[in-house]
């Protein structure tokens, strides 16, 4: 099998000859994984050097838009170092890390419907940003790897312009605005992910951090106002333009009052499943025919916190339980931040070639 065939074979929960799995590091830790690999590989290590990912990304072409935002902080103090993403939405840096600080464009303010509507957003769902997608999904294909794509999310991308104090007010006093906002994104990542399904992606990837540790950030009959609906929308996007493409979708925190619904609309696969805070287990036992897991090792807990045998003892265990029968994309849930120590990420990785590999013998 090439790397593709085998991980669709193991998100369709098909089989398969191995599980796949990855890892994705902060800037810190991406530096010392190539000082440490280096060495040994004599050239400049990849993480495809150490993983089972089997997938590239394709990416969108460069805007042609031409966006002022300065309006929008007149009057504001913006730290330096501060960077605008492609939505005018600031980024201060945080001092600590990789990390910033969101600053809103629309925070603090009463818009009107009209401003709302007129906001200049990121033109991913122009057509000239999606001109090499094919290409590029051929080639990938044919080194024998899938092709994945992240086509956006729609409640944090309206928090970070809206502010999020502001948009969640929105929803129960100016529910016009919220819709307006999340409205117009929605429409942008139906767009963007039906071109890269067209195009031959295989995973289309959708995400936004809905659930908090103890449970849903904001209470399931107002997700289901405002966002079951447009996510069901994005997923049948994916679909429509492509029926084999799988719908990939990201949300920290626990998110278990959501999964039939989730499952209900279209998702194939959920991500990450931290451990401290939901079943994966129980998951796998209701749900394991229908939906597929990425991701399930603790970056709050085991990774940092563990010994190098309990970390091989929760991939072991990912393995056996929720990889029986396919439908496990082992990864840590999150970033390896600078607080792991390197022997675990070493366990991690021996231990997913080990019985990732001896669970499809």
């Amino acid at each position: 099998m090439t790397k593709r065939e085998n991980l669709l074979a193991v998100l369709r929960r098909r089989g398969g000859e191995f599980i796949p799995f990855g890892l994705s590091f902060t800037p810190r830790m991406r530096r010392e994984f190539k000082e440490r690999y280096r060495p040994r590989l004599g050239r400049e290590p990849m993480l495809g050097d150490v993983c089972e990912t089997c997938h590239e990304a394709v990416a969108l072409g460069p805007s042609r838009a031409e966006h002022d935002y300065a309006r929008y902080y007149e009057n504001r103090t913006l730290k330096p170092g501060t960077a605008l993403t492609a939505d005018g939405v600031a980024r201060e840096p945080a001092g600590f890390e990789h990390f910033t600080h969101v600053v809103s464009p629309l925070a603090g303010r009463e818009p009107s419907l009209e401003e709302i509507e007129i906001y200049p957003l990121d033109d991913r769902d122009a057509a000239y940003r999606h001109e090499a997608f094919a290409a590029d999904a051929a080639r990938a294909h044919e080194r024998g790897m899938a092709v994945a794509l992240f086509a956006g999310n729609v409640f944090e991308r309206a928090w970070q312009i809206r502010g999020m104090e502001d948009l969640l007010m929105d929803f129960y006093e100016a529910p016009e605005l919220a819709h307006a906002l999340l409205e117009r994104i929605t429409r942008i990542n139906c767009a963007l992910a039906a071109a890269a399904a067209r195009a031959g992606a295989d995973v289309v990837r959708f995400g936004d951090d809905v659930g908090t540790q103890q449970g849903m950030m904001i209470a399931p009959e107002v997700w289901r106002t405002f966002l079951k609906e447009r996510l069901a929308r994005q997923f049948a996007a994916v679909k429509q333009a492509n029926p084999e493409a799988l719908v990939w979708y990201h949300s920290d925190g626990d998110v278990t009052a959501i999964v039939p619904e989730l499952i209900e609309i279209g998702l194939d696969i959920l991500n990450p499943v931290q451990p401290e805070c939901m079943d994966i287990d129980e998951l796998k036992r209701r749900y394991g025919d229908r939906l597929s897991f990425w991701g399930g090792v603790g970056t709050q807990t085991t990774l940092p916190f563990g010994t190098p045998d309990e970390v091989r003892a929760a991939v072991k265990h990912l393995v056996e339980v929720v990889g029986r029968g396919g439908g496990l994309y082992i990864e840590p849930t999150h970033v390896i931040e600078p607080d792991v120590p390197w022997q675990n990420i070493e366990a991690y990785l021996d231990a997913c070639r080990t019985y990732g590999r001896a669970a499809c013998l």
